[in-house]
């Protein structure tokens, strides 16, 4: 009992700072003062009534640049994340469900991507392709699909065992028809859960491209490059790089949570059901 109550408790946390976050960005203009590229001020300055975080390195309002980069960041996290999932999804099911020569293309091609580090390869690629946001979506998303791909491909391989999909492969249905109808409904908690992860683990990674250059470009921001911009504050005793580094701890964390509050309520469902 007191288990539930905790769970459901860091589920509601988990909730609250998702939402107070994308309301927050969604809502900057109402929210800032400033437009995020004025100059309204010295260097570093300390916060004000006008400029609640200080100013960054260039004499910016960081809190407008927060907010505002808050979009960018969760934006870009939410379509590489959806991209990632539909690229890894369709390919793991029809590993499961399509000739054993496509599992064995696919899943060795899955290998050789994962073999390289993510950070590295996607460093790589964007330094020879450019970093316009178009390049960045697709070239995270391609990465982080072969993880999902791994998990589909798990998922699947329980699910296209069942009676409903043997039935659906004897009245002759397609591929597609077989994901879309039979295997992805069924397959959705663990997806679910999976896609918290992934969207923290890209927030991590583009904020990380950000920071060493090859992310989001000036004059837009994102929290990354925000911490980038403002780092040599920390040399002056200065608070202008943690505060893009908090939202971006702040947010993960909160994804995390409500995974671990959903995956509870799945396990915990799926044994009483047992």
């Amino acid at each position: 009992m007191n288990l539930k109550r905790g769970t459901n408790i860091t589920g509601i946390v988990g909730l609250a700072i998702l939402a107070i976050s994308t309301i927050a960005c969604l809502f900057a203009p109402l929210i800032t003062q400033h437009a995020p590229a004025d100059l309204v001020g010295d260097a570093w300055a300390d916060p004000t009534s006008e400029a609640w975080f200080g100013l960054d390195n260039l004499g910016r309002d960081i809190l407008s640049r927060l907010l505002y980069g808050g979009r960018t960041t969760i934006g870009l996290a939410v379509a590489i994340t959806l991209l990632a999932f539909a690229i890894g999804v369709v390919a793991g099911f029809t590993a499961v469900i399509a000739p054993r020569w496509v599992d064995m293309v696919l899943a060795r091609s899955v290998d050789i991507l994962m073999s390289i580090p993510q950070l590295i390869l996607a460093l790589i690629v964007l330094s020879v392709l450019g970093t316009s946001i178009p390049i960045l979506i697709i070239t995270i998303a391609v990465l982080t699909s072969t993880r999902i791909f791994r998990v589909s491909r798990a998922v699947g391989i329980s699910i296209a065992v069942q009676d409903y999909v043997e039935i659906a492969r004897l009245r002759g249905e397609g591929i597609g028809w077989i994901i879309m109808r039979e295997m992805l409904p069924n397959a959705l908690p663990p997806l679910l859960a999976e896609f918290g992860l992934r969207f923290s683990y890209t927030v991590l990674l583009v904020s990380s491209l950000s920071f060493l250059g090859l992310g989001v470009r000036p004059p837009d921001a994102d929290w990354g490059s925000m911490v980038r911009d403002n780092i040599m504050a920390i040399n002056f005793g200065g608070i202008a790089p943690l505060i893009p580094a908090t939202a971006i701890a702040i947010l993960t964390v909160g994804v995390n949570l409500i995974v671990d509050w959903f995956v509870s309520i799945y396990v915990r469902t799926h044994s009483e059901g047992l």
